[in-house]
């Protein structure tokens, strides 16, 4: 019996030991796979200081994710978003479809500049468009071991609680943002591309901005006349023009 015992709490503590180096596995297999691909895709500067996911259950958080500003911006970061805490299908990142059931960020903060008609959240966004190739994927898309591309599902994006600090190089007020809840990205299709994930979300993320912008110039044009609304009024009517955004 005693032997018996010992055996079983050796299984026991091999079992938790292997949990826990799965879990830094999984997260040592996401921080890599972020610093390596994201700064391809964006152009910029892409870090990701750790990410720790559990094998059990599939729950997990990146930690200091840092976009930088694309060339000809300030040398200050788009964002800075801190923790994004995932829910993610068990074993399912080991794979080829990576089956994401929630992804949550929390009070991001996003540096938004702007100079006559361009800006740096717009300059970010045509690198995205031009690595993907026009919409056809990029040649530096991740694959799986099996050389199989790899493929996300979202079955649901929330950003809460967000400030966009409008002016040049991020210095001006700091405006809140409209939250963005974005459901079932890549389901219809079996699964959409990193690039093309990433590109949906920082479409919506854009959209947010553009509203806190005209949301500003509306409560500026309120109480500090005309001529204190037209600077905002002209960075929200530039990223609209942009995006295609009305006018």
């Amino acid at each position: 019996m005693k032997k018996l015992l010992i055996i079983a709490g050796v299984i026991v503590a091999l079992g938790v030991v292997a949990v826990i180096a799965l879990s830094f596995f999984l997260g040592h297999i996401v921080t890599a796979g972020v610093n390596s691909f994201a700064p391809k895709l964006t152009q910029t500067k892409v870090t990701l200081a750790s990410a720790r996911i559990s094998p059990l259950n599939g729950s997990g958080t990146l930690n200091g994710l840092v976009i930088g500003n694309p060339t000809g911006w300030s040398e200050n970061n788009i964002c800075s978003l801190g923790k994004i805490h995932l829910d993610v299908a068990p074993f399912s990142i080991l794979g080829d479809h990576i089956i994401i059931n929630e992804i949550t960020i929390d009070a991001p903060e996003f540096n938004y500049e702007t100079k006559i008609i361009a800006s740096n959240v717009g300059d970010l966004l045509k690198n995205i468009e031009a690595a993907m190739g026009g919409g056809k994927g990029s040649a530096s898309e991740p694959t799986s071991k099996t050389g199989k591309a790899i493929k996300f599902e979202v079955k649901k994006f929330t950003l809460t609680n967000g400030k966009a600090r409008l002016g040049i190089g991020g210095a001006g007020a700091s405006l809140p943002m409209p939250s963005i809840e974005l459901t079932d990205l890549g389901t219809k299709e079996g699964g959409i591309t990193p690039d093309q994930l990433v590109f949906a979300v920082m479409k919506s993320v854009t959209s947010s901005i553009v509203s806190a912008t005209a949301k500003a110039t509306l409560d500026i044009g309120k109480t500090g006349g005309a001529g204190a609304a037209e600077g905002v009024k002209k960075a929200g009517d530039a990223i609209k023009g942009l995006f295609g955004g009305k006018k």
